[in-house]
């Protein structure tokens, strides 16, 4: 069974660091495209960044230049690096991950999935 499992999230003064961690476990599948999300309390779930499996990344405007996305595919686990973090950067933060994994494997058939990650908190006080 896929899963995805974050860490990473904590509580930080204003123009602190974090970096989150987001990583696939189980078999049978690779990696499309993963990307982070956040939702703060009140307000819908945003994207922040996104990573696709050629590495061509996006940003929310407001994170541009502070966040960085990147991706090891040996160890299926995307990461999010957070500098000068305002508090408005508080949220729950979720990883997301398009996968292609084999649904069955005689006949082989492979699926297009989506998969959301439990959140994690990063709480960034002023």
């Amino acid at each position: 069974q896929v899963r995805l499992v974050e860490s990473g999230g904590d509580l930080v003064q204003a123009g602190g660091s974090l970096r989150l961690s987001c990583a696939v476990s189980g078999s049978g599948f690779s990696i499309d495209a993963m990307g982070w999300y956040r939702q703060a309390p009140g307000k819908q779930r945003e994207l922040v960044a996104s990573i696709t499996g050629a590495s061509s990344t996006n940003y929310a405007d407001s994170v541009k230049g502070r966040f960085t996305i990147s991706r090891d595919n040996a160890k299926n686990t995307v990461y999010l690096q957070m500098n000068n973090l305002k508090p408005e950067d508080t949220a729950v933060y979720y990883c997301n991950a398009d996968l292609t994994v084999v649904v069955q494997t005689a006949p082989l058939i492979r699926s297009s999935r989506n998969y959301w990650g439990q959140g994690t908190q990063v709480t960034v006080s002023s």
